[in-house]
């Protein structure tokens, strides 16, 4: 299903908006990290991945798992906006008595395919899940701290070894990790030419124009024969300017004061 190109940045604002919603309710973190992803998820959701909300375990329907397992509220908010659970389902999410846990986990809502969230496992997950199903895209987000992990390079070793060329890697490269930059923590640059090295075929894009991430996307492989890597540029906090590009929001959460601030700027 391809929505209409102006109805996208509308539908990441309503994810924006529940994602803020349930880190405020629940006092929980990690809203930087989900708001960084939101405009990747709606563009992977609404146009890219082969899927049917109503019914989410269709043989032939394409994979996603998110790596980066703290950033799910912008998991489960996406899943709701496409339509495989109810609004209601988010109340829940990080509460005493709600369903919906602190990292991504399978059998807490439709449309979720595995836990995730011990960094560096989900690229391993995703390949196994390729090589078993070459019917079928997987397509893994990644976080770019996730990228210290060694598992992560194992795993792009092997796949492009194999040339699992319906495999999709998607790095959301916002340039901080929970204690630094990337940059100070452990500098992943040259980080395109690293993952080519490894024989994937590389696009970067900036991943917060959502008709460019779904027209770079668009024809999978990048090139046949390879698995394909997309080096998304994007900002810690995106849509919260108090939040943009600051380390704090990795673990903070908005008081009502701000949580009324970050509501306002995603009318």
């Amino acid at each position: 299903m391809m929505e209409k190109k102006d109805d996208l940045p509308t539908r990441a604002k309503a994810v924006r908006r529940n994602i803020l919603a349930m880190v405020s309710r629940s006092e929980s973190a990690h809203v930087g990290t989900a708001l960084s992803c939101a405009d990747l998820l709606v563009a992977l959701y609404f146009g890219v991945m082969r899927i049917d909300p109503k019914k989410p375990q269709w043989d032939e329907r394409d994979r996603f798992l998110l790596s980066k397992g703290h950033g799910c509220s912008a998991l489960y908010a996406t899943l709701v906006e496409r339509g495989y659970a109810d609004t209601k389902i988010l109340d829940g999410f990080c509460m005493d008595g709600g369903t919906l846990w602190g990292h991504a986990t399978s059998k807490t809502m439709p449309g979720v395919e595995a836990s995730t969230g011990s960094l560096g496992h989900g690229l391993p997950l995703g390949l196994g899940m390729a090589i078993a199903n070459n019917k079928s895209k997987v397509f893994v987000l990644m976080g770019d701290g996730e990228c210290d992990e060694g598992s992560v390079w194992e795993a792009a070793l092997l796949a492009g070894h194999r040339g699992q060329d319906n495999l999709v890697a998607i790095i959301d490269y916002n340039k901080i990790q929970s204690l630094g930059s990337t940059r100070e923590v452990l500098d992943l640059e040259p980080l395109a030419a690293k993952w080519k090295a490894m024989r994937w075929s590389v696009r970067e894009v900036d991943g917060h124009d959502i008709a460019a991430v779904q027209k770079t996307l668009k024809k999978l492989p990048f090139h046949k024969g390879k698995p394909s890597l997309l080096i998304a540029h994007t900002t810690k906090g995106k849509g919260v300017s108090y939040m943009e590009n600051s380390l704090d929001w990795h673990y903070k959460t908005p008081d009502k004061k701000q949580l009324k601030e970050a509501l306002e700027e995603q009318e």
